[in-house]
Protein backbone atom coordinates (compact mmCIF):
# COMPACT_ATOMS: atom_id res chain seq x y z
CA UNK A 1 0.00 0.00 0.00
CA UNK A 2 0.74 3.90 -0.42
CA UNK A 3 0.97 4.71 3.87
CA UNK A 4 1.39 8.36 4.35
CA UNK A 5 2.56 8.71 8.32
CA UNK A 6 2.56 12.43 9.60
CA UNK A 7 4.90 12.68 12.46
CA UNK A 8 7.38 10.29 10.88
CA UNK A 9 10.35 12.02 13.04
CA UNK A 10 9.03 11.24 16.40
CA UNK A 11 9.70 8.32 18.71
CA UNK A 12 6.98 5.99 16.92
CA UNK A 13 7.36 7.06 13.78
CA UNK A 14 11.63 6.50 13.66
CA UNK A 15 10.54 2.63 14.80
CA UNK A 16 7.42 2.58 12.77
CA UNK A 17 8.49 3.73 9.34
CA UNK A 18 11.21 1.05 8.71
CA UNK A 19 8.82 -1.32 9.97
CA UNK A 20 6.13 -0.49 7.29
CA UNK A 21 8.56 -0.17 4.49
CA UNK A 22 10.42 -3.44 5.00
CA UNK A 23 6.84 -5.37 5.18
CA UNK A 24 6.72 -3.67 1.22
CA UNK A 25 4.87 -0.63 1.50
CA UNK A 26 5.49 2.74 -0.46
CA UNK A 27 5.75 5.13 2.21
CA UNK A 28 5.69 9.09 2.37
CA UNK A 29 6.32 10.67 5.74
CA UNK A 30 6.42 13.78 6.81
CA UNK A 31 8.36 16.38 9.71
CA UNK A 32 7.82 19.35 10.78
CA UNK A 33 10.98 20.98 9.34
CA UNK A 34 14.19 20.26 6.18
CA UNK A 35 16.06 19.34 9.27
CA UNK A 36 15.10 15.94 9.61
CA UNK A 37 14.23 14.98 5.61
CA UNK A 38 17.69 13.12 5.90
CA UNK A 39 16.53 11.40 8.22
CA UNK A 40 13.22 9.92 6.97
CA UNK A 41 15.30 9.68 3.62
CA UNK A 42 17.53 7.39 5.85
CA UNK A 43 14.39 5.05 6.95
CA UNK A 44 13.19 4.22 3.53
CA UNK A 45 10.66 7.19 3.25
CA UNK A 46 9.65 10.10 0.32
CA UNK A 47 10.08 12.67 3.01
CA UNK A 48 7.85 16.16 3.03
CA UNK A 49 7.70 19.01 5.14
CA UNK A 50 4.37 19.49 6.50
CA UNK A 51 2.83 21.80 9.34
CA UNK A 52 0.07 20.03 11.32
CA UNK A 53 -2.02 22.96 12.49
CA UNK A 54 -2.50 24.16 8.73
CA UNK A 55 -5.48 22.78 6.42
CA UNK A 56 -3.32 23.75 3.80
CA UNK A 57 -0.13 22.03 4.26
CA UNK A 58 -1.57 19.18 5.56
CA UNK A 59 -4.11 19.54 2.14
CA UNK A 60 -1.37 19.24 -0.23
CA UNK A 61 0.63 16.92 1.55
CA UNK A 62 -1.78 14.00 1.13
CA UNK A 63 -2.94 15.07 -2.49
CA UNK A 64 0.36 14.95 -3.64
CA UNK A 65 1.31 11.25 -1.57
CA UNK A 66 -1.94 9.56 -2.61
CA UNK A 67 -2.05 7.16 0.21
CA UNK A 68 -4.23 4.59 0.42
CA UNK A 69 -3.75 4.77 4.38
CA UNK A 70 -3.01 7.63 6.81
CA UNK A 71 -1.26 7.29 10.03
CA UNK A 72 -1.65 10.45 12.59
CA UNK A 73 1.59 10.12 14.91
CA UNK A 74 1.86 14.28 15.23
CA UNK A 75 2.33 14.86 18.95
CA UNK A 76 5.03 17.31 20.38
CA UNK A 77 5.78 16.10 24.08
CA UNK A 78 8.32 17.51 25.42
CA UNK A 79 10.29 14.36 27.14
CA UNK A 80 10.72 15.84 30.73
CA UNK A 81 7.52 14.96 32.30
CA UNK A 82 5.49 18.01 33.86
CA UNK A 83 2.31 16.68 35.71
CA UNK A 84 1.59 19.69 37.75
CA UNK A 85 1.45 21.99 34.40
CA UNK A 86 0.24 19.09 32.02
CA UNK A 87 -1.89 21.27 29.85
CA UNK A 88 1.65 23.21 29.30
CA UNK A 89 3.17 19.98 28.63
CA UNK A 90 0.69 19.53 26.29
CA UNK A 91 -0.75 22.43 24.70
CA UNK A 92 0.75 21.90 21.17
CA UNK A 93 0.01 18.03 20.91
CA UNK A 94 -3.40 18.95 21.93
CA UNK A 95 -3.96 21.56 19.18
CA UNK A 96 -2.67 18.45 16.55
CA UNK A 97 -4.98 15.84 18.42
CA UNK A 98 -7.79 18.39 17.79
CA UNK A 99 -7.21 20.47 14.95
CA UNK A 100 -4.25 18.26 13.11
CA UNK A 101 -6.49 15.32 13.30
CA UNK A 102 -9.30 17.00 11.87
CA UNK A 103 -7.01 18.71 9.10
CA UNK A 104 -6.01 15.01 8.41
CA UNK A 105 -9.38 13.35 8.20
CA UNK A 106 -10.59 16.70 5.82
CA UNK A 107 -7.46 15.54 3.53
CA UNK A 108 -8.15 11.91 3.53
CA UNK A 109 -11.47 12.91 2.76
CA UNK A 110 -10.68 15.01 -0.04
CA UNK A 111 -8.16 12.55 -2.04
CA UNK A 112 -10.62 9.26 -0.89
CA UNK A 113 -8.49 7.95 1.29
CA UNK A 114 -9.91 4.26 2.75
CA UNK A 115 -8.27 3.85 5.66
CA UNK A 116 -7.11 5.67 8.59
CA UNK A 117 -4.90 4.69 11.96
CA UNK A 118 -4.04 7.48 14.82
CA UNK A 119 -2.30 7.17 18.42
CA UNK A 120 -4.34 7.02 21.64
CA UNK A 121 -3.26 6.55 24.87
CA UNK A 122 -3.48 3.57 27.28
CA UNK A 123 -1.58 3.95 30.23
CA UNK A 124 -3.07 4.94 33.85
CA UNK A 125 -5.79 7.14 32.52
CA UNK A 126 -8.69 4.81 32.87
CA UNK A 127 -11.68 5.76 34.77
CA UNK A 128 -11.02 5.79 38.38
CA UNK A 129 -14.20 3.24 39.18
CA UNK A 130 -13.79 -0.48 39.83
CA UNK A 131 -11.35 -2.75 39.00
CA UNK A 132 -8.01 -1.29 38.42
CA UNK A 133 -7.72 -2.86 34.73
CA UNK A 134 -9.85 -2.21 32.21
CA UNK A 135 -11.34 -2.86 28.68
CA UNK A 136 -11.88 -0.84 25.15
CA UNK A 137 -15.26 -1.44 26.58
CA UNK A 138 -14.75 1.22 30.32
CA UNK A 139 -14.54 4.98 29.87
CA UNK A 140 -11.29 7.03 30.33
CA UNK A 141 -11.28 9.18 32.88
CA UNK A 142 -11.51 13.10 32.01
CA UNK A 143 -9.62 14.44 35.41
CA UNK A 144 -12.48 17.49 35.40
CA UNK A 145 -10.92 20.08 37.25
CA UNK A 146 -7.30 19.40 37.20
CA UNK A 147 -4.19 20.33 34.30
CA UNK A 148 -4.72 16.75 32.85
CA UNK A 149 -8.30 17.77 31.63
CA UNK A 150 -7.64 19.48 28.40
CA UNK A 151 -5.04 16.40 27.49
CA UNK A 152 -8.16 13.80 27.19
CA UNK A 153 -10.31 15.92 26.23
CA UNK A 154 -7.75 15.79 23.12
CA UNK A 155 -7.86 12.54 23.33
CA UNK A 156 -11.40 11.86 23.10
CA UNK A 157 -11.75 14.05 20.18
CA UNK A 158 -8.99 11.92 18.69
CA UNK A 159 -11.12 9.18 19.06
CA UNK A 160 -14.38 10.35 18.00
CA UNK A 161 -13.42 11.63 14.82
CA UNK A 162 -11.48 8.31 13.87
CA UNK A 163 -13.85 5.96 14.84
CA UNK A 164 -16.73 8.33 13.19
CA UNK A 165 -14.59 8.38 9.97
CA UNK A 166 -14.09 4.13 10.34
CA UNK A 167 -10.70 4.16 10.99
CA UNK A 168 -8.67 2.99 14.41
CA UNK A 169 -7.66 4.60 17.25
CA UNK A 170 -4.55 2.64 18.64
CA UNK A 171 -4.15 3.23 22.89
CA UNK A 172 -0.45 3.37 23.54
CA UNK A 173 0.93 2.47 27.01
CA UNK A 174 3.16 4.46 28.42
CA UNK A 175 6.08 4.04 25.34
CA UNK A 176 9.83 3.31 26.61
CA UNK A 177 12.35 2.11 24.15
CA UNK A 178 15.19 3.93 22.64
CA UNK A 179 14.80 8.10 22.99
CA UNK A 180 11.69 8.28 24.66
CA UNK A 181 12.41 7.45 28.22
CA UNK A 182 15.67 9.05 29.06
CA UNK A 183 14.50 11.95 31.04
CA UNK A 184 12.48 9.47 33.26
CA UNK A 185 15.34 7.70 33.61
CA UNK A 186 17.12 10.14 34.39
CA UNK A 187 14.71 11.88 37.10
CA UNK A 188 14.34 8.46 38.48
CA UNK A 189 18.09 8.21 38.79
CA UNK A 190 18.30 11.91 41.01
CA UNK A 191 15.63 10.63 43.13
CA UNK A 192 12.86 13.26 41.95
CA UNK A 193 10.29 10.87 41.35
CA UNK A 194 8.79 9.36 44.25
CA UNK A 195 6.17 6.99 45.30
CA UNK A 196 2.72 8.51 46.61
CA UNK A 197 0.98 7.45 49.23
CA UNK A 198 1.13 3.10 48.60
CA UNK A 199 2.07 3.57 45.03
CA UNK A 200 -1.17 1.64 44.16
CA UNK A 201 -2.33 3.16 41.28
CA UNK A 202 -1.81 0.96 38.26
CA UNK A 203 0.06 2.16 35.17
CA UNK A 204 0.44 0.09 31.20
CA UNK A 205 3.19 0.15 29.47
CA UNK A 206 4.23 -1.21 25.92
CA UNK A 207 7.60 -1.04 23.69
CA UNK A 208 8.17 1.18 21.14
CA UNK A 209 8.68 -1.96 18.91
CA UNK A 210 5.84 -3.62 20.29
CA UNK A 211 3.48 -0.78 19.65
CA UNK A 212 5.12 -0.45 16.05
CA UNK A 213 4.36 -3.67 15.30
CA UNK A 214 0.84 -3.10 16.28
CA UNK A 215 0.48 -0.21 14.37
CA UNK A 216 1.57 -1.69 11.21
CA UNK A 217 -0.84 -5.04 12.03
CA UNK A 218 -3.65 -2.15 12.31
CA UNK A 219 -3.04 -0.87 9.00
CA UNK A 220 -2.55 -3.74 6.80
CA UNK A 221 -5.70 -4.96 8.53
CA UNK A 222 -7.48 -2.03 7.69
CA UNK A 223 -8.80 -2.57 11.40
CA UNK A 224 -11.58 -0.16 12.40
CA UNK A 225 -12.20 0.83 16.35
CA UNK A 226 -10.47 1.15 19.68
CA UNK A 227 -7.05 -0.84 20.67
CA UNK A 228 -5.43 -0.57 23.94
CA UNK A 229 -2.01 -1.38 22.95
CA UNK A 230 -0.05 -2.23 26.14
CA UNK A 231 1.90 -5.17 27.32
CA UNK A 232 0.46 -8.14 29.03
CA UNK A 233 1.62 -6.62 32.95
CA UNK A 234 -0.38 -3.29 34.14
CA UNK A 235 1.33 -2.93 37.69
CA UNK A 236 1.02 -0.91 40.47
CA UNK A 237 3.45 2.05 40.69
CA UNK A 238 4.83 0.33 44.14
CA UNK A 239 6.17 -1.98 42.10
CA UNK A 240 7.13 -1.14 38.39
CA UNK A 241 8.97 2.40 39.73
CA UNK A 242 11.90 0.44 42.42
CA UNK A 243 11.94 -2.20 39.50
CA UNK A 244 12.75 0.79 37.07
CA UNK A 245 15.39 2.49 39.35
CA UNK A 246 17.28 -0.88 40.28
CA UNK A 247 17.44 -1.43 36.22
CA UNK A 248 18.91 2.10 36.03
CA UNK A 249 21.30 1.58 39.13
CA UNK A 250 19.62 3.92 40.81
CA UNK A 251 18.79 3.97 44.93
CA UNK A 252 14.98 2.89 45.57
CA UNK A 253 12.46 5.64 44.86
CA UNK A 254 11.30 7.68 47.94
CA UNK A 255 8.18 7.38 49.20
CA UNK A 256 6.23 10.76 50.27
CA UNK A 257 2.37 10.59 51.99
CA UNK A 258 0.07 12.03 49.69
CA UNK A 259 -0.40 15.51 51.78
CA UNK A 260 2.73 16.30 50.83
CA UNK A 261 2.82 14.99 47.10
CA UNK A 262 -0.14 17.45 46.35
CA UNK A 263 1.61 21.04 46.73
CA UNK A 264 4.58 19.52 45.26
CA UNK A 265 3.82 17.53 42.34
CA UNK A 266 -0.41 18.46 42.06
CA UNK A 267 -3.71 16.49 41.52
CA UNK A 268 -2.78 14.87 38.82
CA UNK A 269 1.04 12.88 39.81
CA UNK A 270 -1.25 12.74 43.14
CA UNK A 271 -4.10 10.60 40.89
CA UNK A 272 -1.88 8.42 38.75
CA UNK A 273 0.06 7.48 41.57
CA UNK A 274 -2.36 6.30 43.69
CA UNK A 275 -5.50 5.70 41.82
CA UNK A 276 -4.34 5.24 38.27
CA UNK A 277 -6.42 2.15 36.44
CA UNK A 278 -4.32 -0.02 33.59
CA UNK A 279 -5.41 -1.73 30.44
CA UNK A 280 -6.28 -5.03 29.12
CA UNK A 281 -4.92 -5.65 25.72
CA UNK A 282 -6.61 -8.48 25.20
CA UNK A 283 -8.87 -7.40 22.36
CA UNK A 284 -5.74 -6.53 20.26
CA UNK A 285 -3.97 -9.73 20.71
CA UNK A 286 -7.51 -11.58 19.86
CA UNK A 287 -8.50 -9.65 16.96
CA UNK A 288 -5.49 -8.28 15.20
CA UNK A 289 -3.26 -11.01 16.19
CA UNK A 290 -0.54 -9.32 17.82
CA UNK A 291 2.47 -10.83 19.52
CA UNK A 292 4.64 -8.84 21.83
CA UNK A 293 8.68 -8.95 22.08
CA UNK A 294 8.45 -7.50 25.41
CA UNK A 295 5.27 -9.15 26.78
CA UNK A 296 6.25 -7.60 30.54
CA UNK A 297 8.29 -4.42 31.73
CA UNK A 298 10.61 -6.26 33.62
CA UNK A 299 12.13 -7.81 30.35
CA UNK A 300 11.99 -4.53 28.79
CA UNK A 301 13.13 -2.55 31.82
CA UNK A 302 15.91 -4.94 31.93
CA UNK A 303 16.86 -4.95 28.18
CA UNK A 304 16.61 -0.99 27.93
CA UNK A 305 18.59 -0.48 30.83
CA UNK A 306 21.71 -3.16 30.62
Amino acid sequence: MRVFVAGGTGVMGRRLVPRLVARGHQMTATTTGPGKLGLLQQLGAEAVVMDGLNAMSVGEAVATARPDAIVHQMTAIAPTPDLKHMDRWFATTNRLRTEGTDHLLAAAEATGVSHFVAQSYASWNGIRQGGWVKTEEDPLDLYEGTAAHAVWEAIRHVEDAVLKAGGAALRYGWLYGPGSTDDLVEIVRKQQFPIVGGGTGYTSWVHLDDAASATVLAVEQQAKGVFNIVDDEPAPVSEWLPYLAACAGAKPPMRIPTSQARPLAGEVAVAMMTEGRGFSNAKARRELGWELCYPSWRQGFKEELA
